[in-house]
């Protein structure tokens, strides 16, 4: 058994070891009560004696600890027992102690005295005081190397402000940004490894990116334990400054093993602990891995769970502080997070979700969280006693005999409660966040309670942002804030954006740019002044900017420091960057400021004591200022060296726009996340993906998401697998894409084939063998136009070259026409696909999408060519050249064919590859030329004298010189093979070169054969060697390049085809004309607009069906009352008696129901029934009809009465009596719902999600926190609640009573209240009514009879919406009418 040091007997030098300087201490022997004095909270030490004496434990220098040791003790008390009283229970080793449970001898020597006015009986209340604290400082773990931490010893009833003060003002910690409060087993218990580490790393994780502190019990057991072991190990594996983690354990005194060792009254710095689990028995050791101790004393020893009303109050504090961190003021949140467990942590999960505070359960780690996870998912009726009973036998096997039948239905009663609030609730199931994701559970659980709580408004969409801001969780922010279930103006975005930037938050920055935010809205001239006014301090170009103001200060003589104004900045850059520079802002004239343009946010933030809401207020007489945003916040940005932020914004300036555009940034924007999206949508649902691949989308320029990833060259989106199946499914028509190739072309050649099974269909209409739309179907099909374009553009080659070759005559043959009818055809396709226009382009755009396509531009220069040869064959005298032009055009028309491999997955990469390597040979003729020309130049002066026949002279330059790499060495090169006879000594033969330089006696040659051979050698060697292996190595890394992405580039060219065939006309050339006919008539005469085929085939909106959001069934809606079951019941400390949902019919044998009996005392009405219960008085109450002026009657018929009380008709609530109502059996309320329609400024009726929106008049009563319905309980014999007529005028009152005549009923019956009882409940009449015109009279007099009210009151026209922060029972009216009148809700 422990025991307190400083009451022990120990020896002076003993002492010493444990507290420096205390041997002499009056403190360290028995003192008398008189001894301790009590001195108010929160108090500077007035005593020159203490202080001096707590000085000479600190050398000179160390104020914090004199400060410490000065404030401690005269704020923070601890209990003493100040009465001993013999227990009937032992110690450990069986000596006698109090009721405390302490020892006689470690109590003062005053409470082992005989009692003289303390009386017999031990009451903690009179006999535990509070006295100042004697434990606090640092404690060091001994034996654990250098683990630190701070302690201190409070009293249970120290006020939570006080100790907050002491770990933020003494302790030196910074306000946190989340509470992260950790429950669970106090025993140890085993976790799978797995689990341990995602559940140790995640823990740590969110703490330390959000500045979290973790709270805990703070003993070295159960989840505590798992807590430190996970601190620890983040910190071994971090650095100093990345591993700082708030750990704060919140244990009892007197439950904590060597807490001796922890008694100094002059404060331990430090004191030396010992962690000794083999000897504590039934108390704890603290755990060393834990930063600070808070440890609760209530004067008793040995008795766990003192700690908990005293953590339930901090944290509450805690949860009420506004932090201020990156220029973001935010509510401290709070959430609860659960290990294993037993029944005290079921009680803490319970009274979390009753405040509201989210908890995140963590499956697999036992017991009680196991229990409610298995359970979560269950809609509520069904978790039963049975189903608890079952799972507390599985999870609780060792302890499962100790659960009595009370206790079962208590914890059924519990958990049904826990998980009918579901959106506080989150279980962590390892497989379904996956690893290392604790961290995104417990914010994913902060936002979804955030998201689920009444509002008004947009606040907790700000909150939302403000905590992801706060915590620098980009990604949350990402996921979980900007959805599409709240639309951000870019101006809401305006204040965190400012302090995104002071705070060095680019990637937030970055998603603010991306949600639309301006800088040219949103860098004006205060936002400047705010940002520099917010500099960093250690800046230094902050320290410049305070230098300005205090010359300026003394330039004026003022004893205030000027403001920062950006003319101050422009002087600082100047000094930074020369006198030469021009000013960059002017200095504005004193009567004149520049403003801000942007309206007010309705979002509250502070950074470093001011407030950015300021910034957007406007006054009058200021002269707007014409900026460059992208310059001013790129300056801000670099002087500051935040190289992150400055790129970011450079990239929003017109160099980073001109970048952007190009081909190849383009694709860094959003459509390369679109393969995702698109995988996880065609995964759903194939036809849909498809169909929404085409539909048109009215807010990108009526365009296609197919069309969009075209535009940006997205070849990864557009070669998915779903895109790629589209096109085939398109390719084919409405035939089945599993139709062989040569069923197709065997119906083509003879169509009598489609009217048997040889050719399937798609479409069930289609598949009756003897249809006759299946001939349309057929030849209407892309495949099929191709394969007929494909055989009609072979005929016309053949005939082409039959003609040149064979049937070449002077005049015409009838062949020659055809091919020039033919070619016709293809003239009039060509003009048709560059001037039908069905989107209405424009001839300019509409050009310059054709000469885009470089088949198209060979088609031109084809079609050119040949009519180029045909008007010089239809000249007799150029007949000859125009054949050889004619022939020029087949070599064009021929190459056209590539075209249509392109189709075939095998040559279609291949030509993808030849016309990558053709950009390589022109690089390498230019190369090659070059060596070409100089040999060729070099040749021809040395060898011949004076060539003047251009064409010869072009042979041996050029033409000889290429050859020669190839092997043609011309023979007279080196003399020996010289031939006379093969030249032309004189150059007068046309058909042979000139001879070289030859001597004139015997014809041979005198030119310098070795300077030839030299020239020969270094030609071939450098042009056969080196330049022919250069390009064979620019062909293969070509290749090698292209190859990687061959198939996604075939994919993406595949789709040009496609398309071309799609809007085809379906007659091959030269038949075409006929549809070319029909379109000029149907155009040209008819004048009906042209047939789409814009991207295959675009989707309307009204033809894509929306997606049917039927996600998990809801809950069956159960008629049992809930609100009527709340455990405590308000306005009192009486606790309900559990019902469970299936207990609560009064038909369902119930042998366990014992509830309390309460009945308030309302001295303030004058009419109640009896306050108590006995028999005599109730048999006076006449139920189920008019007793006097009181309507006992209900609207559900006859209700039962059994010993003289009425029975609740809906049945059992867990109470007796008629609680705060006023009367046993119904208590009769009126609610008015008073509506009006939402109307824009200039009178139209707002709408969301395509319905109008309503506005309700609602109420706040004085000592009420939340808003509620005009109305309420109506006195006997009265038309109207009391509470409304708070609200209107004595004058109004008849009137508003014929408007609820007009009214329309839409409830009247049981209200489900928490006020109700077994034996008293309230039931309402809700009227609703609405003034469907703005200028209604009546309306306008009810607001202006609104204005004489109660002063105290709050009456305000709020938009209707299921987040508004009302009553429950009033939110249920809200729908009904809502829904009668058909609105948004």
């Amino acid at each position: 058994m422990a025991v307190r040091g400083r009451r022990t007997k120990v020896l002076p030098s003993e002492l010493n070891k444990v507290c420096p300087e205390r041997a002499d201490d009056p403190a360290t022997h028995p003192r008398k009560m008189s001894d301790f004095e009590v001195v108010p909270n929160l108090q500077q030490s007035s005593s020159s004696v203490s202080k001096s004496r707590r000085k000479a434990h600190f050398p000179a220098g160390s104020n914090e600890k004199e400060n410490l040791i000065s404030w401690i003790p005269e704020n923070i008390r601890k209990k003493e027992c100040t009465y001993f009283v013999e227990s009937s229970q032992t110690s450990d080793s069986g000596r006698i102690v109090c009721e405390c449970g302490y020892l006689r001898e470690q109590h003062l020597e005053d409470a082992a005295k005989p009692p003289i006015f303390l009386g017999k009986e031990w009451d903690p209340s009179r006999h535990i005081q509070e006295m100042p604290t004697d434990a606090f400082g640092d404690i060091h773990f001994t034996g654990l190397g250098q683990k630190m931490g701070k302690y201190v010893r409070v009293s249970s009833d120290t006020p939570p402000r006080v100790i907050y003060h002491l770990m933020t003002q003494h302790w030196g910690l910074d306000a946190p940004n989340l509470l992260i409060s950790v429950t669970g087993g106090a025993k140890n218990f085993i976790m799978k490894p797995r689990l341990k580490n995602i559940f140790r790393q995640g823990l740590v994780k969110v703490a330390q990116t959000t500045g979290a502190w973790i709270i805990t019990g703070g003993s070295h057991a159960g989840v505590m334990k798992q807590v430190g072991e996970a601190v620890r190990d983040f910190m071994l594996s971090c650095s100093h400054k990345e591993g700082e983690i708030v750990t704060i354990g919140i244990a009892t005194w007197g439950t904590v093993y060597n807490r001796e060792s922890l008694i100094c009254p002059m404060g331990g710095f430090p004191a030396e602990y010992v962690l000794d689990e083999e000897n504590q028995g039934s108390l704890s050791c603290l755990d060393s891995n834990h930063s600070h101790f808070i440890l609760v004393d209530d004067g008793t020893h040995g008795r766990y769970g003192v700690e908990i009303p005293l953590r339930t109050r901090l944290e509450k504090f805690i949860s009420e502080q506004t932090k201020v961190k990156g220029g973001v003021a935010i509510k401290i949140p709070i959430v609860c997070v659960v290990l294993e467990g037993g029944p005290g942590t079921l009680d803490t999960i319970y009274n979390a979700i009753t405040n509201g505070t989210p908890c995140v359960i963590v499956e697999g780690s036992g017991r009680v969280a196991d229990v409610i996870a298995q359970v979560a998912n269950l809609p509520v009726p069904k978790i039963t006693i049975a189903v608890i009973q079952k799972k507390l036998s599985v999870f609780f096997h060792d302890t499962y005999e100790l659960f009595t039948e009370r206790k079962l239905v208590e914890w059924t009663k519990k958990i049904q409660d826990i998980v009918r609030s579901r959106h506080l609730l989150t279980i962590f199931r390892e497989g379904r966040y996956g690893q290392q994701d604790v961290d995104v559970a417990i914010l994913q659980a902060l936002f979804k309670a955030s998201r689920n709580q009444d509002h008004f408004g947009r606040e907790n969409w700000d909150h939302q942002l403000k905590l992801a801001v706060a915590w620098n969780r980009v990604d949350i922010a990402r996921s979980e804030i900007f959805t599409d279930d709240h639309e951000w103006k870019p101006t809401d975005l305006h204040p965190v954006m400012a302090a995104a930037l002071i705070s060095n938050k680019p990637e937030f920055v970055k998603l603010f740019l991306e949600q639309g935010v301006r800088l040219k809205e949103f860098a004006t001239w205060d936002t400047l002044v705010y940002l520099y006014d917010n500099m960093a301090p250690s800046c230094l170009f902050h320290s410049k900017l305070q230098k300005v103001l205090l010359e300026e200060r003394e330039h004026t003589a003022g004893s205030k420091m000027p403001r920062i104004q950006l003319h101050h900045v422009s002087q600082v850059l100047r000094e930074l960057l020369g006198c030469s520079t021009q000013p960059l802002y002017p200095k504005p004239k004193p009567t004149e400021r520049p403003r801000l343009s942007i309206p007010v946010p309705h979002i509250k933030l502070n950074v470093q004591g001011s407030s950015l809401r300021s910034l957007y207020k406007r006054s009058a007489g200021r002269v707007t200022f014409t900026m460059d945003p992208v310059r001013d916040l790129l300056i801000w940005a670099v002087v500051q060296n935040r190289k992150e932020l400055a790129e970011i914004i450079w990239a929003q300036g017109d160099s980073a726009g001109t970048l952007l555009s190009t081909p190849e940034l383009s694709l860094e924007s959003p459509v390369p996340a679109w393969p995702g999206v698109f995988t996880d949508c065609y995964r759903k649902d194939e036809e849909r993906a498809q169909k929404l691949l085409t539909r048109v989308s009215e807010a990108w320029g009526k365009t296609t998401c197919l069309q969009l990833a075209l535009e940006a060259k997205n070849m990864n989106f557009v070669s998915h697998g779903g895109v790629q199946a589209f096109l085939t499914k398109v390719w084919w028509g409405k035939m089945c894409m599993d139709n062989g190739l040569w069923r197709v072309v065997a119906c083509m050649l003879f169509f009598p084939l489609l009217y048997t099974n040889l050719v399937t269909f798609r479409e069930k209409r289609l598949q009756p063998v003897g249809c006759l739309t299946r001939l349309r179907a057929f030849f209407t099909a892309p495949v099929v136009i191709f394969l007929m374009n494909v055989l009609s553009y072979f005929t016309f080659l053949l005939l082409f070259a039959y003609v040149l070759m064979v049937d070449f005559q002077p005049s015409p043959s009838w062949r020659e026409y055809l091919i020039y009818f033919w070619l016709f055809s293809l003239v009039c396709e060509e003009t048709r696909q560059l001037l039908y226009d069905p989107e209405g382009f424009g001839v300019v755009k509409m050009a310059s999408l054709y000469f885009r396509d470089f088949w198209n531009k060979l088609d031109i220069c084809g079609i050119l060519v040949f009519l180029t040869g045909l008007t010089c064959r239809l000249i007799p005298s150029t007949l000859y050249p125009g054949r050889i032009i004619l022939s020029l055009a087949f070599i064009i028309f021929c190459l056209r064919l590539m075209h249509i491999f392109t189709v075939s997955k095998t040559l279609g990469p291949k030509i993808i590859i030849v016309k990558r390597m053709m950009k390589d040979v022109f690089f390498f003729l230019f190369l090659l030329a070059v060596w070409v020309v100089s040999f060729g130049v070099a040749k021809q002066a040395i060898l011949i004298h004076n060539e003047e026949r251009m064409e010869w002279l072009f042979r041996g330059v050029v033409y000889h010189s290429y050859l020669t790499i190839f092997g043609q060495i011309p023979s007279y090169i080196d003399g020996v093979n010289f031939n006379i006879d093969q030249c032309s000594p004189n150059g007068t033969d046309p058909y042979k070169p000139k001879c070289p330089e030859t001597n004139e006696d015997n014809n041979k040659p005198i030119f310098p054969e070795w300077l030839t051979v030299i020239l020969l050698c270094l030609y071939l060697l450098f042009t056969n060697i080196l330049l022919l292996n250069l390009l064979i190595a620019m062909f293969n890394y070509t290749f090698q390049q292209v190859q990687q992405h061959t198939d996604q580039i075939w994919k993406f060219q595949r789709h040009d085809l496609i398309e071309e065939y799609h809007g085809r006309p379906p007659a091959p050339p030269p038949f075409i004309l006929l549809n070319h006919l029909q379109i000029l008539i149907r155009q040209g005469l008819l004048r009906r607009p042209p047939v789409h085929h814009k991207q295959l085939s675009s989707s309307k909106p009204s033809e894509l069906k929306e997606v049917d959001l039927k996600g998990k069934a809801e809950e069956s809606q159960t008629m049992y009352h809930v609100l009527a079951r709340n455990l405590l019941y308000p306005g009192s400390h009486t606790l309900r008696f559990p019902v469970p949902d299936e207990k609560v019919p009064w038909e369902v044998d119930f042998p366990l129901y014992d509830p309390p009996t309460y009945s308030a005392d309302h001295k303030d009405m004058a009419v109640q029934d009896p306050f108590s219960l006995s028999l005599e008085s109730l048999l006076k109450i006449n139920y189920n009809t008019m007793d006097g002026l009181i309507d006992r009657q209900s609207f559900h018929g006859l209700y039962a009465v059994q010993d003289g009380l009425p029975l609740n008709p809906m049945g059992r609530t867990g109470l007796r009596g008629r609680g705060r109502l006023h009367c046993f059996g119904p208590n009769h309320a009126l609610h008015p719902v008073v509506t009006r329609w939402r109307r824009n400024l200039d009178g139209s009726i707002i709408r969301k999600s395509l319905k109008k929106m309503l506005e309700v008049l609602v109420a706040q009563y004085p000592l009420s926190d939340v808003w509620a319905l005009p109305g309420g309980s109506l006195e006997p014999g009265e038309t109207l609640p009391l509470k409304l007529k708070w609200i209107l005028r004595r004058e109004f009152w008849p009137q508003f009573q014929n408007l609820l005549k007009q009214g329309t009923e839409i409830h009247k019956g049981y209200l489900d209240d928490p006020r109700n009882t077994d034996n008293a409940w309230v039931e309402t009449v809700a009227i609703s009514v609405h003034f469907d015109n703005q200028n209604d009279v009546e309306m306008k007099r009810l607001n202006s009879f609104l204005q004489g009210c109660d002063p105290e009151l709050c009456i305000r026209w709020q938009v209707l919406d299921k987040r508004i922060p009302l009553h429950a029972n009033h939110k249920e009216l809200l729908h009904k009418v809502s829904a009668l009148l058909d609105t948004y809700y």
